[in-house]
């Protein structure tokens, strides 16, 4: 639990920023929808971070064969 300081201020807990790998000077990102705050740290890199992501989508799926069946559809 943590506490908003006067100032709107919040210290991330120590077990938190170790298991987080958090470094002073990193930037988090904040979102709120409802009644929640979800902050998560700023990707260091975004091609990495990004990197497999949908990858479920495309499992036992031959994408070569997906995309010509894909194209075969403009011509009609």
């Amino acid at each position: 639990m943590i506490k908003i300081s006067s100032k709107y201020q919040i210290v991330i807990p120590r077990e938190v920023r170790k298991k987080l790998n958090l470094e002073a000077g990193d930037k988090l990102i904040i979102n709120a929808n409802d009644e929640k705050v979800i902050i998560y740290p700023q990707p260091k890199n975004y091609t990495k971070y990004a990197l497999g992501l949908g990858k479920e989508i495309w499992q036992g799926i031959d994408a070569t064969d997906y995309i010509r069946k894909e194209r075969e559809t403009w011509k009609s």
